[in-house]
Protein backbone atom coordinates (compact mmCIF):
# COMPACT_ATOMS: atom_id res chain seq x y z
CA UNK A 1 0.00 0.00 0.00
CA UNK A 2 3.00 2.40 0.13
CA UNK A 3 1.12 4.94 3.00
CA UNK A 4 2.60 6.44 6.31
CA UNK A 5 0.56 7.73 9.00
CA UNK A 6 1.00 9.89 12.17
CA UNK A 7 -0.95 8.49 14.64
CA UNK A 8 -2.71 10.65 17.20
CA UNK A 9 -4.67 9.38 20.39
CA UNK A 10 -8.61 9.87 20.14
CA UNK A 11 -11.46 9.73 22.04
CA UNK A 12 -13.77 6.68 21.36
CA UNK A 13 -16.24 9.00 19.86
CA UNK A 14 -13.79 10.45 16.86
CA UNK A 15 -11.77 6.92 16.11
CA UNK A 16 -14.65 5.74 13.54
CA UNK A 17 -15.94 9.32 13.47
CA UNK A 18 -16.26 8.83 9.89
CA UNK A 19 -17.56 5.65 9.83
CA UNK A 20 -20.54 4.03 11.77
CA UNK A 21 -19.86 0.52 12.60
CA UNK A 22 -21.97 -1.98 14.39
CA UNK A 23 -21.78 -5.99 14.95
CA UNK A 24 -24.19 -8.40 13.94
CA UNK A 25 -23.94 -11.47 16.57
CA UNK A 26 -25.65 -14.05 14.17
CA UNK A 27 -26.48 -17.66 15.89
CA UNK A 28 -25.44 -17.34 19.51
CA UNK A 29 -26.26 -20.06 21.58
CA UNK A 30 -26.50 -19.49 25.45
CA UNK A 31 -25.82 -22.25 26.64
CA UNK A 32 -22.50 -22.86 24.34
CA UNK A 33 -21.12 -19.11 23.12
CA UNK A 34 -21.54 -16.93 26.09
CA UNK A 35 -17.73 -16.58 26.71
CA UNK A 36 -17.03 -15.91 23.04
CA UNK A 37 -20.05 -13.43 22.37
CA UNK A 38 -18.93 -11.80 25.02
CA UNK A 39 -15.32 -11.21 24.00
CA UNK A 40 -16.98 -10.29 20.41
CA UNK A 41 -18.55 -7.41 21.92
CA UNK A 42 -15.46 -6.37 24.21
CA UNK A 43 -13.26 -6.55 21.04
CA UNK A 44 -15.67 -4.53 19.00
CA UNK A 45 -16.16 -1.89 21.80
CA UNK A 46 -12.04 -1.71 22.76
CA UNK A 47 -11.72 -1.19 18.45
CA UNK A 48 -14.28 1.67 18.22
CA UNK A 49 -17.61 -0.10 17.23
CA UNK A 50 -20.60 1.28 18.13
CA UNK A 51 -22.82 -1.57 19.02
CA UNK A 52 -23.86 -5.00 18.84
CA UNK A 53 -27.18 -6.45 17.68
CA UNK A 54 -27.28 -10.05 19.43
CA UNK A 55 -29.61 -12.40 17.41
CA UNK A 56 -30.47 -14.01 20.59
CA UNK A 57 -32.53 -13.45 24.18
CA UNK A 58 -29.54 -13.58 25.94
CA UNK A 59 -30.08 -11.02 28.67
CA UNK A 60 -26.53 -11.86 30.18
CA UNK A 61 -25.16 -10.49 27.57
CA UNK A 62 -26.16 -7.04 27.40
CA UNK A 63 -26.15 -6.70 31.18
CA UNK A 64 -22.41 -7.96 31.01
CA UNK A 65 -21.24 -5.95 28.61
CA UNK A 66 -23.64 -2.50 29.88
CA UNK A 67 -21.80 -3.29 33.01
CA UNK A 68 -18.71 -3.28 31.04
CA UNK A 69 -18.98 0.24 28.80
CA UNK A 70 -20.09 2.22 32.49
CA UNK A 71 -17.21 0.58 34.42
CA UNK A 72 -14.62 1.79 31.81
CA UNK A 73 -16.56 4.27 29.66
CA UNK A 74 -17.34 4.90 26.05
CA UNK A 75 -21.21 4.79 24.56
CA UNK A 76 -21.39 1.27 23.89
CA UNK A 77 -24.55 -1.03 24.03
CA UNK A 78 -25.44 -4.38 23.10
CA UNK A 79 -29.36 -4.69 21.69
CA UNK A 80 -30.86 -8.14 21.34
CA UNK A 81 -33.14 -8.84 18.07
CA UNK A 82 -35.46 -11.28 17.37
CA UNK A 83 -34.93 -10.71 13.27
CA UNK A 84 -31.59 -10.69 11.88
CA UNK A 85 -32.83 -10.33 8.05
CA UNK A 86 -35.03 -7.28 9.16
CA UNK A 87 -32.06 -5.89 10.72
CA UNK A 88 -29.91 -6.03 7.64
CA UNK A 89 -32.94 -5.05 5.32
CA UNK A 90 -32.94 -1.86 7.29
CA UNK A 91 -29.15 -1.37 7.11
CA UNK A 92 -29.37 -1.59 3.88
CA UNK A 93 -32.56 0.79 3.25
CA UNK A 94 -30.97 3.38 4.92
CA UNK A 95 -27.77 3.49 2.85
CA UNK A 96 -25.57 1.46 4.97
CA UNK A 97 -23.18 -2.00 3.87
CA UNK A 98 -22.71 -5.64 4.90
CA UNK A 99 -19.58 -7.03 5.67
CA UNK A 100 -19.86 -10.99 6.38
CA UNK A 101 -16.82 -12.18 8.17
CA UNK A 102 -16.60 -15.93 7.17
CA UNK A 103 -13.00 -18.24 6.07
CA UNK A 104 -14.85 -18.71 2.59
CA UNK A 105 -14.70 -15.26 2.06
CA UNK A 106 -12.54 -12.63 -0.24
CA UNK A 107 -9.19 -12.05 1.63
CA UNK A 108 -9.67 -8.68 3.09
CA UNK A 109 -6.77 -6.80 1.70
CA UNK A 110 -7.81 -7.58 -1.60
CA UNK A 111 -11.36 -5.41 -0.93
CA UNK A 112 -10.11 -3.22 1.80
CA UNK A 113 -10.68 -0.32 -0.13
CA UNK A 114 -14.13 -1.27 -1.28
CA UNK A 115 -15.42 -1.50 2.33
CA UNK A 116 -14.00 1.86 3.99
CA UNK A 117 -17.69 2.98 3.88
CA UNK A 118 -19.85 5.52 6.12
CA UNK A 119 -22.66 2.53 7.65
CA UNK A 120 -20.67 -0.82 7.70
CA UNK A 121 -23.06 -3.69 9.25
CA UNK A 122 -20.23 -6.27 9.87
CA UNK A 123 -21.73 -10.00 10.71
CA UNK A 124 -19.96 -11.95 13.25
CA UNK A 125 -21.68 -15.62 13.02
CA UNK A 126 -21.38 -18.00 15.70
CA UNK A 127 -22.46 -21.75 14.18
CA UNK A 128 -23.07 -22.07 10.75
CA UNK A 129 -24.87 -19.01 9.12
CA UNK A 130 -28.07 -19.33 6.49
CA UNK A 131 -26.39 -20.07 3.03
CA UNK A 132 -29.02 -17.00 2.29
CA UNK A 133 -26.58 -14.33 4.18
CA UNK A 134 -23.64 -14.96 1.47
CA UNK A 135 -26.08 -12.88 -1.04
CA UNK A 136 -27.58 -10.17 1.20
CA UNK A 137 -23.80 -9.29 2.17
CA UNK A 138 -22.02 -6.89 0.15
CA UNK A 139 -18.60 -8.30 0.93
CA UNK A 140 -17.87 -12.09 2.45
CA UNK A 141 -14.95 -11.42 4.13
CA UNK A 142 -12.29 -13.47 4.72
CA UNK A 143 -9.13 -12.76 6.94
CA UNK A 144 -7.17 -16.19 5.44
CA UNK A 145 -8.95 -19.14 3.90
CA UNK A 146 -8.03 -21.15 7.30
CA UNK A 147 -10.30 -21.89 9.92
CA UNK A 148 -9.41 -18.70 12.94
CA UNK A 149 -11.14 -17.35 15.73
CA UNK A 150 -14.29 -14.91 15.12
CA UNK A 151 -12.83 -12.79 17.35
CA UNK A 152 -9.45 -12.47 15.65
CA UNK A 153 -10.99 -12.22 12.32
CA UNK A 154 -13.03 -9.01 13.93
CA UNK A 155 -10.20 -7.26 15.15
CA UNK A 156 -7.93 -7.89 12.30
CA UNK A 157 -10.79 -6.15 10.21
CA UNK A 158 -11.68 -3.34 13.02
CA UNK A 159 -7.95 -2.48 13.17
CA UNK A 160 -7.36 -2.53 9.48
CA UNK A 161 -10.10 -0.66 8.50
CA UNK A 162 -8.95 1.75 11.12
CA UNK A 163 -5.12 2.13 9.98
CA UNK A 164 -6.29 2.25 6.17
CA UNK A 165 -8.32 5.36 7.23
CA UNK A 166 -5.01 6.85 9.14
CA UNK A 167 -6.23 6.19 12.45
CA UNK A 168 -4.58 4.13 15.58
CA UNK A 169 -7.72 2.36 17.32
CA UNK A 170 -5.17 1.08 20.07
CA UNK A 171 -4.86 4.59 21.31
CA UNK A 172 -8.39 5.15 21.98
CA UNK A 173 -9.45 7.03 24.80
CA UNK A 174 -13.15 6.08 26.75
CA UNK A 175 -15.02 9.00 27.79
CA UNK A 176 -17.23 8.67 31.07
CA UNK A 177 -16.95 5.85 33.23
CA UNK A 178 -15.73 5.30 36.42
CA UNK A 179 -12.07 3.80 35.97
CA UNK A 180 -9.05 3.72 33.23
CA UNK A 181 -5.82 1.98 33.16
CA UNK A 182 -2.99 3.72 33.63
CA UNK A 183 -0.33 1.98 31.19
CA UNK A 184 2.80 0.61 32.51
CA UNK A 185 6.10 -0.98 31.59
CA UNK A 186 5.63 -3.55 34.87
CA UNK A 187 2.72 -4.55 37.30
CA UNK A 188 -0.90 -2.55 36.79
CA UNK A 189 -2.52 -0.21 37.86
CA UNK A 190 -5.92 1.25 37.05
CA UNK A 191 -7.12 4.49 38.61
CA UNK A 192 -10.48 6.16 39.38
CA UNK A 193 -11.96 9.19 37.12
Amino acid sequence: MGRTFTYETYKVSELFEFMRTVILRLGHRVQRDQRITTHVALTARALGAEGMLLDSDDSGIEKSINEVTQRWGGSFYVRRITNWKNEIRNWKESGGKVLHLTMYGVNLPDIINEVVTENLLIVVGAEKVPPELYGLADWNVAVGNQPHSEVAALALVLDRLATYSGIEPLKTQFGGGEVEIVPNRRGKEVREK
